[in-house]
């Protein structure tokens, strides 16, 4: 197949969206198909576009501007007539359309004007991400886009049980499954750095946090677990709230970004692994956590739901009740027996979602959403013929 992958965000920025789209895009070469993506880009100039490649794979960049107050974050647009003449000179099989909002929609307006098979990918709550920004106004028009977009595509994949449900519940149709694989290779308790503990630990349990420094991932609730007895909090990544999250989590070791085998060696060596954002579609950075053998603490809301097995392979906590996460968190580091059982419930959790076995799902997804289109393409003709 021939699959143009839009992304509104790609690299050098690294984020959930992109990272799943690089394993995409790897399992497409590694079966013969044939992809391209087009994606936001990150020259200085506004005006002019240009092409570069990944590994092999063609992309084309869109002008686009710095978020305001979150430079790393691109905000890309295009016409739509531009993007059916990108799409047209590729000539795709189906147009695979990454977290849309922007670009995303005028990829979707693209396809459908084409006549081409378009999956929308849900990746992130926007809408829950506005109010956390001090937008809450602005939350019920973000889901009538949503709504719009998704329902203007061939179909939708979200990837937990409370993402399908909460877009069902704002009126999009055509939901189904896609989950997240996790690269148990990468991600594995062989990787445990006892120099890395000692050095950062000093003979404490470690605590670890991984993802962005950004009011959407509440991060500031961590501080309950700041002054923890016999306990170090680590947190990694970068984002618009580091420097303020540093005045708050006075104690706290922060590593800044890491990626690739430095991430994972940190992800191993952790004790427990804690997560208190309530707007996560899946929560990627669980599944690696749960992968080295790590169990894991949560807010008991959102993807989480369907990764953590409470009393199993880690703890949820209701939303809101901080003390709550510290007690869960205080369970797993003062007892040993306990907290090295759920660490093996965890990693034979996580074994079997490799993505090899999630990519071979997306593509199914492909020949359905192909197979929905001619079906909806032969009809549109017949009923244009019976007038």
């Amino acid at each position: 197949m021939r699959i143009a992958l839009v992304a509104e965000q790609f690299l050098p920025h690294v984020n959930g969206v992109t990272h799943s789209v690089i394993r995409v895009l790897e399992h497409l070469r590694d079966h013969g198909h044939e992809a391209m993506v087009i994606a936001p880009s990150y020259e200085k100039t506004l005006f002019l576009g240009s092409v570069d490649h990944v590994d092999g794979v063609r992309v084309e960049r869109i002008p686009s501007l710095p978020l305001a107050g979150y430079p790393e974050v691109r905000v890309a647009s295009c016409t739509v007539n531009r993007m059916q003449r990108i799409l047209a000179r590729f000539a795709p099989d189906v147009v695979h359309v990454a977290s849309p909002f922007i670009l995303g929609w005028q990829a979707i307006q693209a396809a459908k004007g084409l006549g081409l098979p378009c999956v929308a990918v849900y990746q992130t709550d926007v809408p829950g991400y506005a109010a956390r920004y001090g937008a809450a106004l602005l939350e019920k028009s973000m889901w009538s886009h949503v709504r719009t977009m998704h329902n203007s595509a061939t179909l939708t994949l979200a990837p937990s049980t409370a993402s399908i449900a909460s877009l069902h519940e704002h009126g999009v149709q055509r939901v189904h499954t896609w989950r997240r694989g996790v690269d148990t290779v990468r991600f594995s308790p062989d990787r445990r750095d006892d120099a890395w503990r000692d050095r950062v630990g000093g003979g404490r349990r470690i605590v670890g946090y991984v993802g962005r420094l950004a009011p959407e991932k509440q991060v500031a609730d961590l501080v309950v677990l700041d002054s923890l007895p016999d306990t170090q909090l680590v947190v990694v990544g970068s984002g618009p709230q580091k420097e303020s999250l540093r005045a708050l989590l006075p104690h706290a070791h922060f590593e800044g970004f890491l990626s690739g085998t430095e991430l994972a060696t940190v992800m191993a060596s952790l004790d427990v692994f804690v997560h208190p954002g309530e707007h996560e579609t899946f929560c990627q950075t669980i599944q690696e956590a749960m992968a080295c053998a790590v169990p894991v603490v949560a807010v008991g809301r959102g993807g989480p739901l369907d990764l953590v097995d409470s009393s199993r392979n880690g703890w949820l906590y209701r939303p809101g009740d901080t003390e709550a996460l510290r007690d869960r968190v205080r369970d797993l580091v003062g007892d040993d027996a306990k907290r090295l059982a759920f660490a093996r419930t965890a990693h034979r959790t996580v074994q079997t979602r490799t993505w090899d076995a999630v990519c071979d799902q997306l593509v199914e997804h492909y020949g359905r959403a192909a197979r929905v289109n001619s079906r909806t393409n032969g009809a549109r003709r017949t009923g244009l013929g019976a007038r």
